[in-house]
């Protein structure tokens, strides 16, 4: 089968990522850390790690005419990614998140969306066609989601959302949720009410597809984990990219796993992403 678009539309960050021996309570002051800066966003990264499974992605966002932004599309669009609807405003900045990460790899993560708010739902709408993929997450404005959503559903072209931030579950996609987020907006009968599959992720405890009909569960695969931050952005990514080329959920499944564990290598979401032969080869194993 012919490999189809994967249409990603969503947010596009910078993270200032500190990383120490364990994240700070509320009131207390973490010292002897590291800092890094490096490129994130849930639609940015969701994108790259697609476009570095050899899917053909093109990005719908939004950056600030900054610094911040121009380094977003430079190294996006060294990726592969077609960012020609990635849209440049001089009315907001760049996306930044505050990223704590500890020795143990798990994370805590602040947001400022800036230009991510001005994700355009116009755009997300008129770029969508029948031969696409199209893959959703919940830092930009949800009615921009919502309505790409409506035009894929339209075109007959599969669509996930990631319902992250847990602020909307839009009818009609496969939804994506991690365990907490599944929980917040209503649980897993709730969901499946209004959506064909959900896709509940769990970390190391792995994933668990659930139609109408039952469930289907999938392990995860074990890596030596350095950073998660970018775990959940590798498993959309590479399930589009395994829908692109015909490939059905249940079947994805132990490839999403795996692009999720190979990006835990290192620190940021994207300094590790996985290869189609790594997933292949790590699924396989």
């Amino acid at each position: 089968m012919t490999s189809r678009r994967v249409v990603v539309v969503g947010s596009a960050n910078v993270d200032l990522v500190w990383r120490g021996e364990h994240l700070p309570l509320p009131g207390e002051t973490v010292t002897d850390g590291e800092f890094v800066q490096v490129l994130g966003g849930k639609g940015a990264n969701q994108a790259a790690a697609a476009a570095a499974l050899g899917a053909e992605v093109g990005f719908v966002g939004c950056v600030g005419d900054d610094d911040h932004g121009r380094l977003v599309r430079s190294d996006l669009e060294a990726r592969g990614v077609d960012c020609s609807d990635l849209s440049i405003s001089g009315d907001a900045p760049t996306g930044v998140a505050l990223i704590t990460v500890d020795r143990g790899g798990e994370n805590a993560i602040a947001v400022a969306p800036g230009a991510n708010r001005l994700v355009r739902a116009e755009v997300g709408g008129r770029l969508i066609g029948a031969g696409d993929v199209v893959l959703c997450s919940l830092e930009i404005p949800v009615e921009t989601v919502e309505v790409a959503v409506a035009a894929a559903r339209a075109t007959g072209a599969p669509v996930i959302v990631n319902p992250a931030p847990p602020r909307a579950a839009p009818a009609g996609a496969v939804l994506t949720p991690n365990e907490h987020e599944c929980e917040r907006l209503g649980g897993i009968k709730a969901l499946l009410a209004t959506s064909p599959a959900v896709i509940v992720t769990r970390g190391g405890a792995g994933v668990t597809l659930y139609r109408a009909g039952g469930a289907v569960d999938q392990a995860a695969f074990s890596v030596a984990v350095v950073d998660t931050t970018g775990a959940g952005d590798a498993f959309n990514g590479a399930l589009a990219w395994a829908i692109s080329n015909g490939t059905t959920l249940e079947n994805a499944l132990p490839l999403a796993c795996a692009a999720a564990a190979l990006a835990t290598r290192a620190v940021g979401a994207r300094s590790s992403l996985a290869t189609a032969d790594e997933v292949y080869a790590l699924a396989s194993a």
